[in-house]
């Protein structure tokens, strides 16, 4: 059985603009068969970072953010998962110790909710992983 996999919010940015250099090539892999397969996830909180991001221009656009961000879930086979209200509420009380970062702990939990795999580049979620609370694939 296959495993979804949710995007962390610079992994969708990367694999949307095509910066293979940022992942290891079976990483970059999965993700094309997740979405081949249909289970390529991107949260809501992703879409949130984006704005956040790109209003502190430390992502910046050709298009505006809000049309950016259509373009970037409407690759075959990604879908925009909401927060579901169990994985806002876990977030809050995540097992073991985590850091404070709102949006890595809605995503985290998100990928706990959905039993998704998160691709992350990110050390805190990677060291969390290590403790088994999360299953990622690095990028």
């Amino acid at each position: 059985m296959s495993e979804p996999l949710l995007l962390d919010t610079h992994a969708w940015v990367w694999f949307t603009v095509g910066q293979l250099k940022n992942f290891e090539r079976r990483t970059w892999t999965a993700i094309e068969r997740a979405c081949q397969r249909g289970e390529c996830l991107v949260s809501i909180i992703s879409i949130w970072e984006v704005g956040m991001l790109a209003a502190k221009g430390r992502l910046v656009f050709k298009s505006s953010t809000d049309e950016w961000t259509k373009q970037a879930l409407d690759v075959p086979g990604m879908s925009l998962v909401p927060l579901a209200r169990e994985a806002a509420i876990e977030s809050s009380n995540l097992p073991g110790p985590f850091h404070g970062d709102p949006a890595d702990r809605l995503l985290v939990a998100t990928a706990r909710h959905l039993r998704a795999r998160l691709v992350t580049a990110d050390e805190n979620v990677l060291n969390y992983a290590g403790r088994k609370h999360v299953n990622v694939l690095p990028c």
